[in-house]
């Protein structure tokens, strides 16, 4: 079993990965049997009833009970045994541990979000200690996503307006990706975030540097830090810096330039109006573009926000 989870299934890094893989190995394996078996008897009758002359007649068989009652009853069954043991394996996955750490994501068009309960915050990286149930509290600012870690064989879809819950427990330290599985615009495939499992006592420490979240790192300038804010908060996704088209304007050569709006006005993309962006992106479309760009009021500070003008400044 272990060879075939290997050669065909992604690592199982969680205690949920095992009684997931099991069951799946069940289901296909015996419908690989069954299958097999069927084919079998195809083939025999084949052989065995092939037409041997002109004259020859097939007798009229009307029915078989015993027959009848075994292919009816065995996959019955089947079919209960894989019920049971896929509930068991549901409630398994849907009820986490008393003990469980929470943890809050936030999804949005196209990024993972993570707070902690010290106020910590990260952007497209989940911190977690090993060997702990973690239960993950979930909601989107937009749209409908999906989490998702294969390494974890969990999937869970995250809703507008509502929260819903996923857990599991990773017993090693590492590394493992994880994806949004329900299409979310055009730059869906780009939606991605890592878990990082630590030590117990290695987690402890990142949660206590990180406590409070976004400020900025003292070796870093402003618009160094800015350009690392853009990346985390998929600022890039929609806006180049190169000068490409992308679903938003630019950022290359922007700051100082006039725009043209939706209602035909111009504006001069200075420090406010690269704030009001940040903040009220629908105040102000700029022609030509789609307004699909969502607000990131409270998810940014002023710190943060002043970091990422400081960057685009740069781009000039």
């Amino acid at each position: 079993m272990d060879a075939l989870n290997d050669l065909l299934l992604p690592p199982a890094k969680s205690t949920l990965a095992h009684q997931t893989d099991t069951l799946f190995w069940f289901v296909h394996l015996s419908s690989l049997v069954l299958t097999i078996g069927l084919i079998a008897v195809i083939v025999y009758f084949v052989i065995k009833y092939r037409r041997k002359s002109e004259d020859e007649v097939t007798p009229l068989i009307t029915h078989n009970n015993k027959l009848e009652v075994t292919w009816s009853v065995i996959p019955l069954i089947m079919v209960l045994i894989v019920f049971g043991w896929g509930y068991q394996v549901f409630i398994d996955q849907r009820v986490a541990p008393e003990d469980s750490y929470e943890v809050n994501v936030t999804a949005q068009k196209w990024l993972w979000q993570f707070s902690y309960e010290n106020g910590a915050r990260t952007t497209g990286e989940l911190h977690v200690p090993a060997g702990r149930p973690i239960k993950l509290i979930m909601n989107s600012n937009d749209v409908i996503h999906s989490f998702y870690v294969p390494d974890y064989r969990i999937k869970q879809d995250v809703l507008p307006g509502r929260y819903t819950e996923v857990w599991f427990n990773a017993p090693e330290p590492g590394e493992s990706i994880i994806f949004c599985t329900e299409y979310c615009g055009t730059a869906h495939s780009d939606m991605t975030a890592n878990v990082i499992v630590h030590e117990p006592n290695e987690f402890k420490k990142w949660l206590a540097d990180n406590a409070g979240g976004g400020s900025a790192p003292e070796d870093m300038e402003p618009a160094e830090w800015g350009e690392q804010l853009a990346q985390e908060y998929a600022c890039t996704t929609c806006h180049s810096t190169d000068g490409t088209q992308l679903t938003g304007p630019t950022w290359q050569g922007v700051f100082d330039s006039e725009e043209t709006l939706t209602d035909g006005s111009t504006v001069t993309v200075d420090e406010n109006y690269l704030r009001e962006s940040i903040l009220e992106p629908s105040a102000k479309v700029v022609d030509g573009y789609p307004d699909v760009m969502n607000t990131y009021q409270g998810q940014l500070n002023d710190e943060q926000i002043n970091a990422i003008i400081e960057y685009i400044k740069t781009l000039n």
